[in-house]
């Protein structure tokens, strides 16, 4: 017995030598003690046994209320590792569902219908008016390309008979040609100016200098991401008008051609006006157009040699004694209905 005792390291109970209870501590002591250690002095560790404890997690059994680790005896010789790896795992399987996980919807459970987008999230009503905007917007589209067609296209049955219709619809502001594409692209600069001759507040007579009409429309139109119709097209279209409508003599063709002629003497007194030529109590008397074109100059690989002098053409004076007597006797109305207002 005495070697039993001495010449062993194992443990032997409540009161063997390697005891946590000791040989000075007393018996009930030593019970206490030995209920609550984890684990022996000297006792190997047995690899990946769980604890009771972790065993108690990892099966979801709650612990009673009040009850104490203690009351439960633990293996002797489980590791610390392999509990924690027990509990971790207890943790895993009793977590709640992560947020914004979708649970799976029972077999034979009805799925919600998808939100409606677009027209069909209109009403009825809302939807008929919808079609209705639709079908007047592709019917115009359809009627505007139509025209064009037709405008642009060789002279045929429907242009023959139906072709003021066509001219009307297209012009003045959807007017297309050919003077961009060959045989006949445009290979010139067309300046136009203008000068006037004025009656002074003196009586006196006087002859402007040329204002170059084109340039202004040239500086109103560069930079400008948005430049006006008028500032583009109405000088050039006015020029080429009189130039179609006329022969090499000046003479006006036919009523156009007429027409052409007040067209551009009306443009004359408005920018003439608007830069003030007249002066204070002055007054336009007579117009006179020429127009300055420059050839443009051919690229250096074409080998085509064109003329740099440029060709003036200068047009007869033209009274508008008329255009302003329309032009005073509204002024002197605005003004009268202005004093009797006041």
């Amino acid at each position: 017995m005495d070697a039993y005792d001495k010449g062993s390291d194992a443990r032997h109970g409540q009161d063997g030598p390697g005891g946590p209870a000791g040989p000075d501590r007393p018996d009930g002591e030593a019970d206490s003690a030995e209920t609550t250690a984890p684990e022996t002095d000297g006792a190997p560790e047995a690899a990946g046994a769980p604890g009771v404890a972790g065993a108690r997690e990892a099966t979801g059994v709650p612990e009673a209320a009040g009850a104490h680790e203690a009351d439960v005896p633990e293996t002797a010789g489980v590791p610390e590792v392999a509990r924690a790896e027990a509990a971790g795992a207890a943790e895993v399987a009793g977590a709640p569902e992560a947020a914004g996980a979708v649970r799976a919807a029972p077999p034979g459970t009805a799925q919600p219908p998808a939100p409606r987008t677009g027209v069909a999230a209109l009403s009825p009503r809302y939807q008929v008016g919808a079609v209705v905007a639709l079908a007047v917007v592709a019917v115009a589209v359809c009627a505007h390309i139509g025209m064009v067609f037709l405008h642009l296209a060789p002279s045929n049955t429907l242009t023959k008979q139906h072709g003021d219709v066509v001219d009307e619809w297209v012009f003045p502001e959807f007017e297309q040609n050919w003077k961009l594409f060959a045989p006949n692209p445009l290979q010139q600069n067309v300046s136009v100016q203008v000068r006037a001759e004025v009656s002074t507040a003196d009586g006196e007579i006087r002859t402007t200098g040329w204002y170059d009409l084109s340039a202004e429309d040239g500086r109103a139109i560069d930079g400008n991401p948005l430049p006006s119709h008028t500032q583009q097209n109405e000088l050039r279209r006015a020029w080429d008008f009189f130039v179609a409508s006329h022969d090499s003599d000046d003479r006006p063709v036919g009523l156009r051609g007429t027409l052409s002629e007040t067209y551009l003497r009306r443009i004359a007194l408005l920018r003439l006006d608007r830069d003030g030529a007249a002066g204070p109590g002055g007054v336009v008397e007579r117009v006179q157009y020429r127009s300055r074109t420059t050839n443009v100059e051919p690229p250096p690989w074409s080998g085509e040699k064109v003329s740099d002098r440029p060709t003036v053409r200068e047009l007869p004076w033209w009274s508008v004694s008329a255009e302003t007597r329309g032009a005073k006797s509204g002024q002197d109305g605005q003004a009268a209905r202005e004093g009797g207002a006041a």
